[in-house]
């Protein structure tokens, strides 16, 4: 990706040539445009965006979402969002294994080894942490990978369930002798077998072609695509088939507010999936000159949902009425995310927040409907 400087240095360049094409936009003679610079998002204070900060429960690397362009929608492995840095305590040196015992006819246990032996490629998948807020994250926490690894439908089908078992825990390595500033120690979750199923959760041994890195969970961790990061486990080491008196893990407890739950139950059986509804949210406010004119476009983001969309429509204030996005890109699939894009010529300089909304009102929206992804910007020239 090329840095702002460089990018404008080029945009400009072809500008003056007559045609040219960037990002989602394509323009053409006899207008031209020229990019001036991307507006700042209001009342955000997002930490350094793709360095690592702080360690343990409380490390976190943000990625910077305004970047994103159509060529660049698979996030590197060095930018993709850390919630949970590596386990201090955690060796990973030695032989690693997963067991799997709890409701089975016999236990088992399974070497990083016997992973690779079967692993696929799982294609792409978006993580988002279920607290990615834009106070002070920036909207960070969340990014896209290319993902190989076992469906944890195949590794169950090697073991001798036993018929009352209903739920699946998956649990990670989670020593970490640092104190954290909020959060629990425990990293597990217990997932109904059909919904495993049904989403299509794996087992990952690799990202973007490469080892799992450190932060990511290596030697294994667990995707469960369109469910929350706070689901996806990272440094998986036990599997444990359970019934429907399994009581809420500590992770569960801890997330239960914003996974949507409707308050802290006491049985992991009734927690509905901790899935992502779809959403929507700018990622830049790019300012451009036309013939001496300014204009703007918003470029952004879609995900999450289990019905493909592009019915997206736009404001910008409450005093407004809500209008078509002109361009949505769409998503390929609902386990990764789609741009899109509006051309904006505001009538006056003044603060603007802008809000985004599914028009297919049988799509459930719960963030967007509270207006959780808005995202505020000054208009200083018009």
């Amino acid at each position: 990706m090329l840095d702002i400087s460089r990018r404008a240095f080029l945009i400009k360049s072809l500008a003056t040539a007559g045609t040219f094409s960037c990002g989602l936009h394509a323009f053409a003679e006899p207008k031209q445009r020229a990019y001036r610079r991307n507006l700042t998002f209001l009342d955000e204070s997002p930490d350094v965006f793709h360095e690592p900060f702080d360690d343990g429960l409380d490390g976190r690397l943000l990625t910077d979402l305004s970047q994103l362009s159509d060529d660049s929608l698979i996030t590197p492995n060095e930018h993709f969002f850390i919630r949970t840095r590596t386990p201090d305590q955690i060796d990973i040196s030695n032989p690693w294994s997963v067991t799997v015992d709890g409701l089975v006819g016999e236990h088992h246990s399974f070497s990083v080894n016997d992973f690779m032996d079967i692993a696929e490629p799982q294609g792409e998948v978006l993580l988002e942490c279920s607290g990615n807020n834009g106070r002070n994250r920036g909207f960070g926490l969340l990014s896209a990978a290319n993902w190989d690894g076992v469906p944890l439908a195949t590794l169950l089908e090697r073991i001798d369930v036993r018929r009352e078992a209903t739920a699946v825990l998956v649990g990670g390595f989670d020593g970490h002798s640092q104190t954290t500033r909020g959060s629990v120690k425990g990293a597990s979750w217990i997932f109904p077998i059909e919904q495993l199923a049904k989403h299509g959760a794996f087992l990952a041994t690799h990202m973007n072609g490469e080892r799992l890195p450190r932060d990511h969970g290596i030697p294994v961790r667990l995707i469960v695509p369109r469910w929350y990061g706070c689901c996806c486990i990272k440094w998986v080491n036990r599997i444990e088939l359970v019934d429907d008196t399994a009581p809420a893990t500590s992770q569960m407890l801890e997330f239960s507010t914003r996974t949507h739950q409707g308050g802290r139950h006491p049985l992991a059986r009734d927690y509905r999936p901790a899935s992502m509804d779809q959403a929507a949210m700018p990622v830049r406010v790019e300012q451009w000159e036309e013939d001496g004119d300014v204009v703007y476009f918003v470029v952004g983001i879609m995900w999450g949902g289990e019905t493909l969309t592009k019915e997206l429509l736009i404001r910008f204030g409450n005093d407004e009425e809500f209008v078509p996005v002109q361009t949505v890109h769409g998503q390929p699939h609902n386990n990764t995310w789609g741009l899109w894009s509006h051309e904006w010529r505001p009538v006056s300089s003044k603060r603007y927040d802008i809000t985004l909304k599914v028009g297919d009102p049988t799509i459930r929206t719960r963030r967007l409907d509270i207006g959780y992804y808005r995202r505020s910007v000054n208009v200083e020239q018009v």
